[in-house]
C-alpha cells in the first residue's frame, strides 16, 4: 500500500505506507502547535510588510490560524499522520479554510527554519517553566530551613559522621545547588534566543525578508547569524538537556538522602502519608516511594541527553532528517524534571524532621574530634601534630567505649600537657558549630543571613510556594 505525500511534484510513486508511518512526527511534534502558529503569524506579518502578502491575505491568515488554534486548544482539531508533521497539518488546514493564501504563507520559508524556530520558542518557554519549579522547591527548602534553624545533626562525609552541623545549613546547601540549576537554564534561554526564520532550507532565500522584524515579533533578541548553523544544529537543545540532566542529578541526591534518612537506622525524617506507599505483603512498611522514583528518573533524563548527543555527533551540514529525533528526548526531559521537582517540593514541604533523633546522633561517632585538634592548634601546636594527638584520644575513647567529652581531663593531659578544663567547652556540639562563624559556615547568624539572602533572590524573580501545574499534551 502507499500513502499520498505532501511533496508529490517530484515523485512518480506515492510514499510506502510503512515508510510514511515510520517517518511521521505529528504524533509527538503536535506539542509545537502553539509555537508553530505564533511563528506563522509573525512570518505572515513580515511578508505583508514587504509586499509579498496583501492586507487581505494577512487578515485571512490571522483569521484561519486563530480558528485552528482554538480547535487545537479545545482538542477538536483532526491530526493527520499522512501530512507528516505539525507544520503541514496546520498549513493544510489553513489552505482548506482560506484557499491559496494558505499556500502563499510558506513563501521564503522552509520547514527547516520553521521547526528550528518552533523548537527555540518551545525551549525558551521550557527554561522558564522548569526554572519556576526549581525555584518553588528552593523556596520550600528555605522555608523549612527557617523553621529548623536550631535543629542540630551530624554532617557526613563518606556516609560517616563527621562534624556537628545545623539542619538549616544542610537544607541551604540544596538551595544553592538548585539556584545554579536555575542559572544554567537562564543562561541557556539567553543563548538560544535567536530567530532562525529567514534561513530557509539551508542558504536563506531570494525574497527580501525583514528578519529583524520577525525576530522582534517573536520576542527574540536577534536573527541567527548563519543560515546553515540555524537550521542544522541543535546545540541549544543539548544545553537545555545538559542543564536538565544536572538538575535531575541534584534532585536524585536530595531524594537519596530522604530515602536514607527515612530508614529506621537513621530515623531522621518521616515522609507524609501522601508521599509514601505501603507494601503488598508487609503491612508494617511505609516506603518513601516519591523520593525513590525521583531518584530513578534521573537516569532517564541523563539518557535523554545522551540520546541527542549521539544523534548529532555524526551529522554533516546542513539539515538532516535525523534532527526529527530531537523532540522526544527534549519533551521527555522537560516533563520529567518538571514533575519530579514539583512532587519533591510537595514532599519536602510536608515531611517531618525528627529533631530528637538528629540531636542524639551527635552523641556518637566522635563528631567533635576536629575541635580537639583546633583547640591545640589555636595554642601554637602545629596542626598536623595536634591532629595526631586528637587521633590518639579518639583511639583511647574507643578503647574506653565512651565519647571524647566523657574522657577525664587526666587522659587529655597524658596526650598533651596544654589541655585544661576549657577543652570540654570546645567539645560541646553547639559551641563547635558557633565557632565556625565564617561566610558559608554553619554558625547561626551566618545561616540566618543565608536564608534571608536566598529568599530575597528567589522572591525577586517571582518564586512562589504555589504549585505550578504542568499539563503534558
Amino acid at each position: 500500500m502507499a500513502t499520498k505525500t505532501a511533496w508529490g511534484g517530484r515523485f512518480q510513486q506515492e510514499l510506502d505506507t510503512d515508510s510514511a508511518r515510520f517517518l511521521e512526527s505529528v504524533s509527538f511534534d503536535r506539542r509545537l502547535a502553539e509555537e508553530d502558529i505564533a511563528g506563522s503569524l509573525a512570518h505572515a506579518e513580515m511578508l505583508a510588510s514587504i509586499g509579498v502578502l496583501t492586507d487581505d491575505d494577512l487578515a485571512k491568515i490571522r483569521q484561519g490560524l486563530g480558528a485552528i488554534r482554538s480547535e487545537i486548544r479545545a482538542g477538536t482539531f483532526t491530526w493527520d499522520a499522512a501530512k507528516e508533521d505539525v507544520h503541514m497539518n496546520i498549513e493544510s488546514a489553513l489552505t482548506a479554510r482560506e484557499g491559496d493564501v494558505g499556500a502563499r504563507l510558506h513563501t521564503g520559508r522552509s520547514r527547516n527554519d520553521q521547526v528550528a524556530t518552533d523548537m527555540r520558542l518551545w525551549a525558551r518557554d521550557a527554561c522558564a517553566r522548569v526554572g519556576r519549579s526549581l525555584d518553588r522547591l528552593a523556596l520550600t527548602l528555605a522555608a523549612r530551613a527557617d523553621d529548623e534553624i536550631d535543629t542540630l545533626l551530624p554532617a557526613y562525609t563518606h556516609i560517616q559522621r563527621a562534624q556537628p552541623n545545623r539542619l538549616a545549613h544542610h537544607l541551604m546547601a540544596w538551595v544553592e545547588m538548585l539556584d545554579r540549576d536555575h542559572g544554567r537554564l537562564h543562561d541557556c534561554a539567553m543563548r538560544l534566543n535567536e530567530c532562525p526564520l529567514g534561513s530557509g532550507a539551508v542558504c536563506a532565500t531570494t525574497f527580501p525578508l525583514d528578519r529583524k522584524l520577525t525576530a522582534t515579533l517573536l520576542g527574540f533578541a536577534r536573527p541567527t547569524r548563519n543560515s546553515l548553523d540555524a537550521t542544522a544544529d541543535r546545540d541549544f537543545l543539548l544545553e537545555l538537556l545538559s542543564a536538565l540532566a544536572i538538575a535531575s542529578v541534584h534532585l536524585s541526591r536530595i531524594a537519596e538522602e530522604m530515602v536514607w534518612w527515612s530508614t529506621q537506622e537513621f530515623g531522621f525524617v518521616e515522609m507524609a502519608d501522601a508521599h509514601a506507599t505501603g507494601s503488598s505483603m508487609m503491612p508494617q512498611k511505609k516506603n518513601p516511594d516519591v523520593a525513590e522514583v525521583v531518584r530513578g528518573k534521573s537516569g532517564r533524563v541523563i539518557g535523554d541527553l545522551v540520546s541527542l548527543l549521539v544523534v548529532l555527533k555524526g551529522l554533516p551540514l546542513g539539515y538532516n532528517r535525523d534532527l526529527q529525533e530531537d523532540k522526544v528526548p527534549v519533551f521527555d526531559a522537560v516533563d520529567t524534571v518538571s514533575d519530579a521537582t514539583e512532587v519533591m517540593a510537595d514532599a519536602m514541604g510536608a515531611l517531618r524532621f525528627n529533631r530528637e533523633r538528629m540531636r542524639a546522633a551527635l552523641g556518637a561517632g566522635f563528631v567533635t574530634a576536629t575541635e580537639v585538634a583546633d583547640w591545640l592548634a589555636a595554642r601554637g601546636v602545629p596542626f598536623r601534630h595536634a591532629h595526631e594527638v586528637a587521633g590518639r584520644l579518639v583511639a583511647r575513647a574507643i578503647e574506653a567505649r565512651c565519647e571524647l567529652a566523657q574522657l577525664p581531663l587526666e587522659t587529655f593531659r597524658e596526650e598533651h600537657a596544654l589541655f585544661d578544663e576549657s577543652i570540654f567547652v570546645a567539645l560541646d556540639p553547639e559551641t563547635a558549630i558557633e565557632r565556625r562563624d565564617l561566610p558559608g559556615g554553619p554558625a547561626r547568624a551566618r545561616v540566618v543571613a543565608a536564608i534571608a539572602d536566598a529568599r530575597a533572590r528567589l522572591e525577586a524573580r517571582g518564586a512562589s510556594l504555589a504549585r505550578t501545574r504542568h499539563a503534558t499534551p
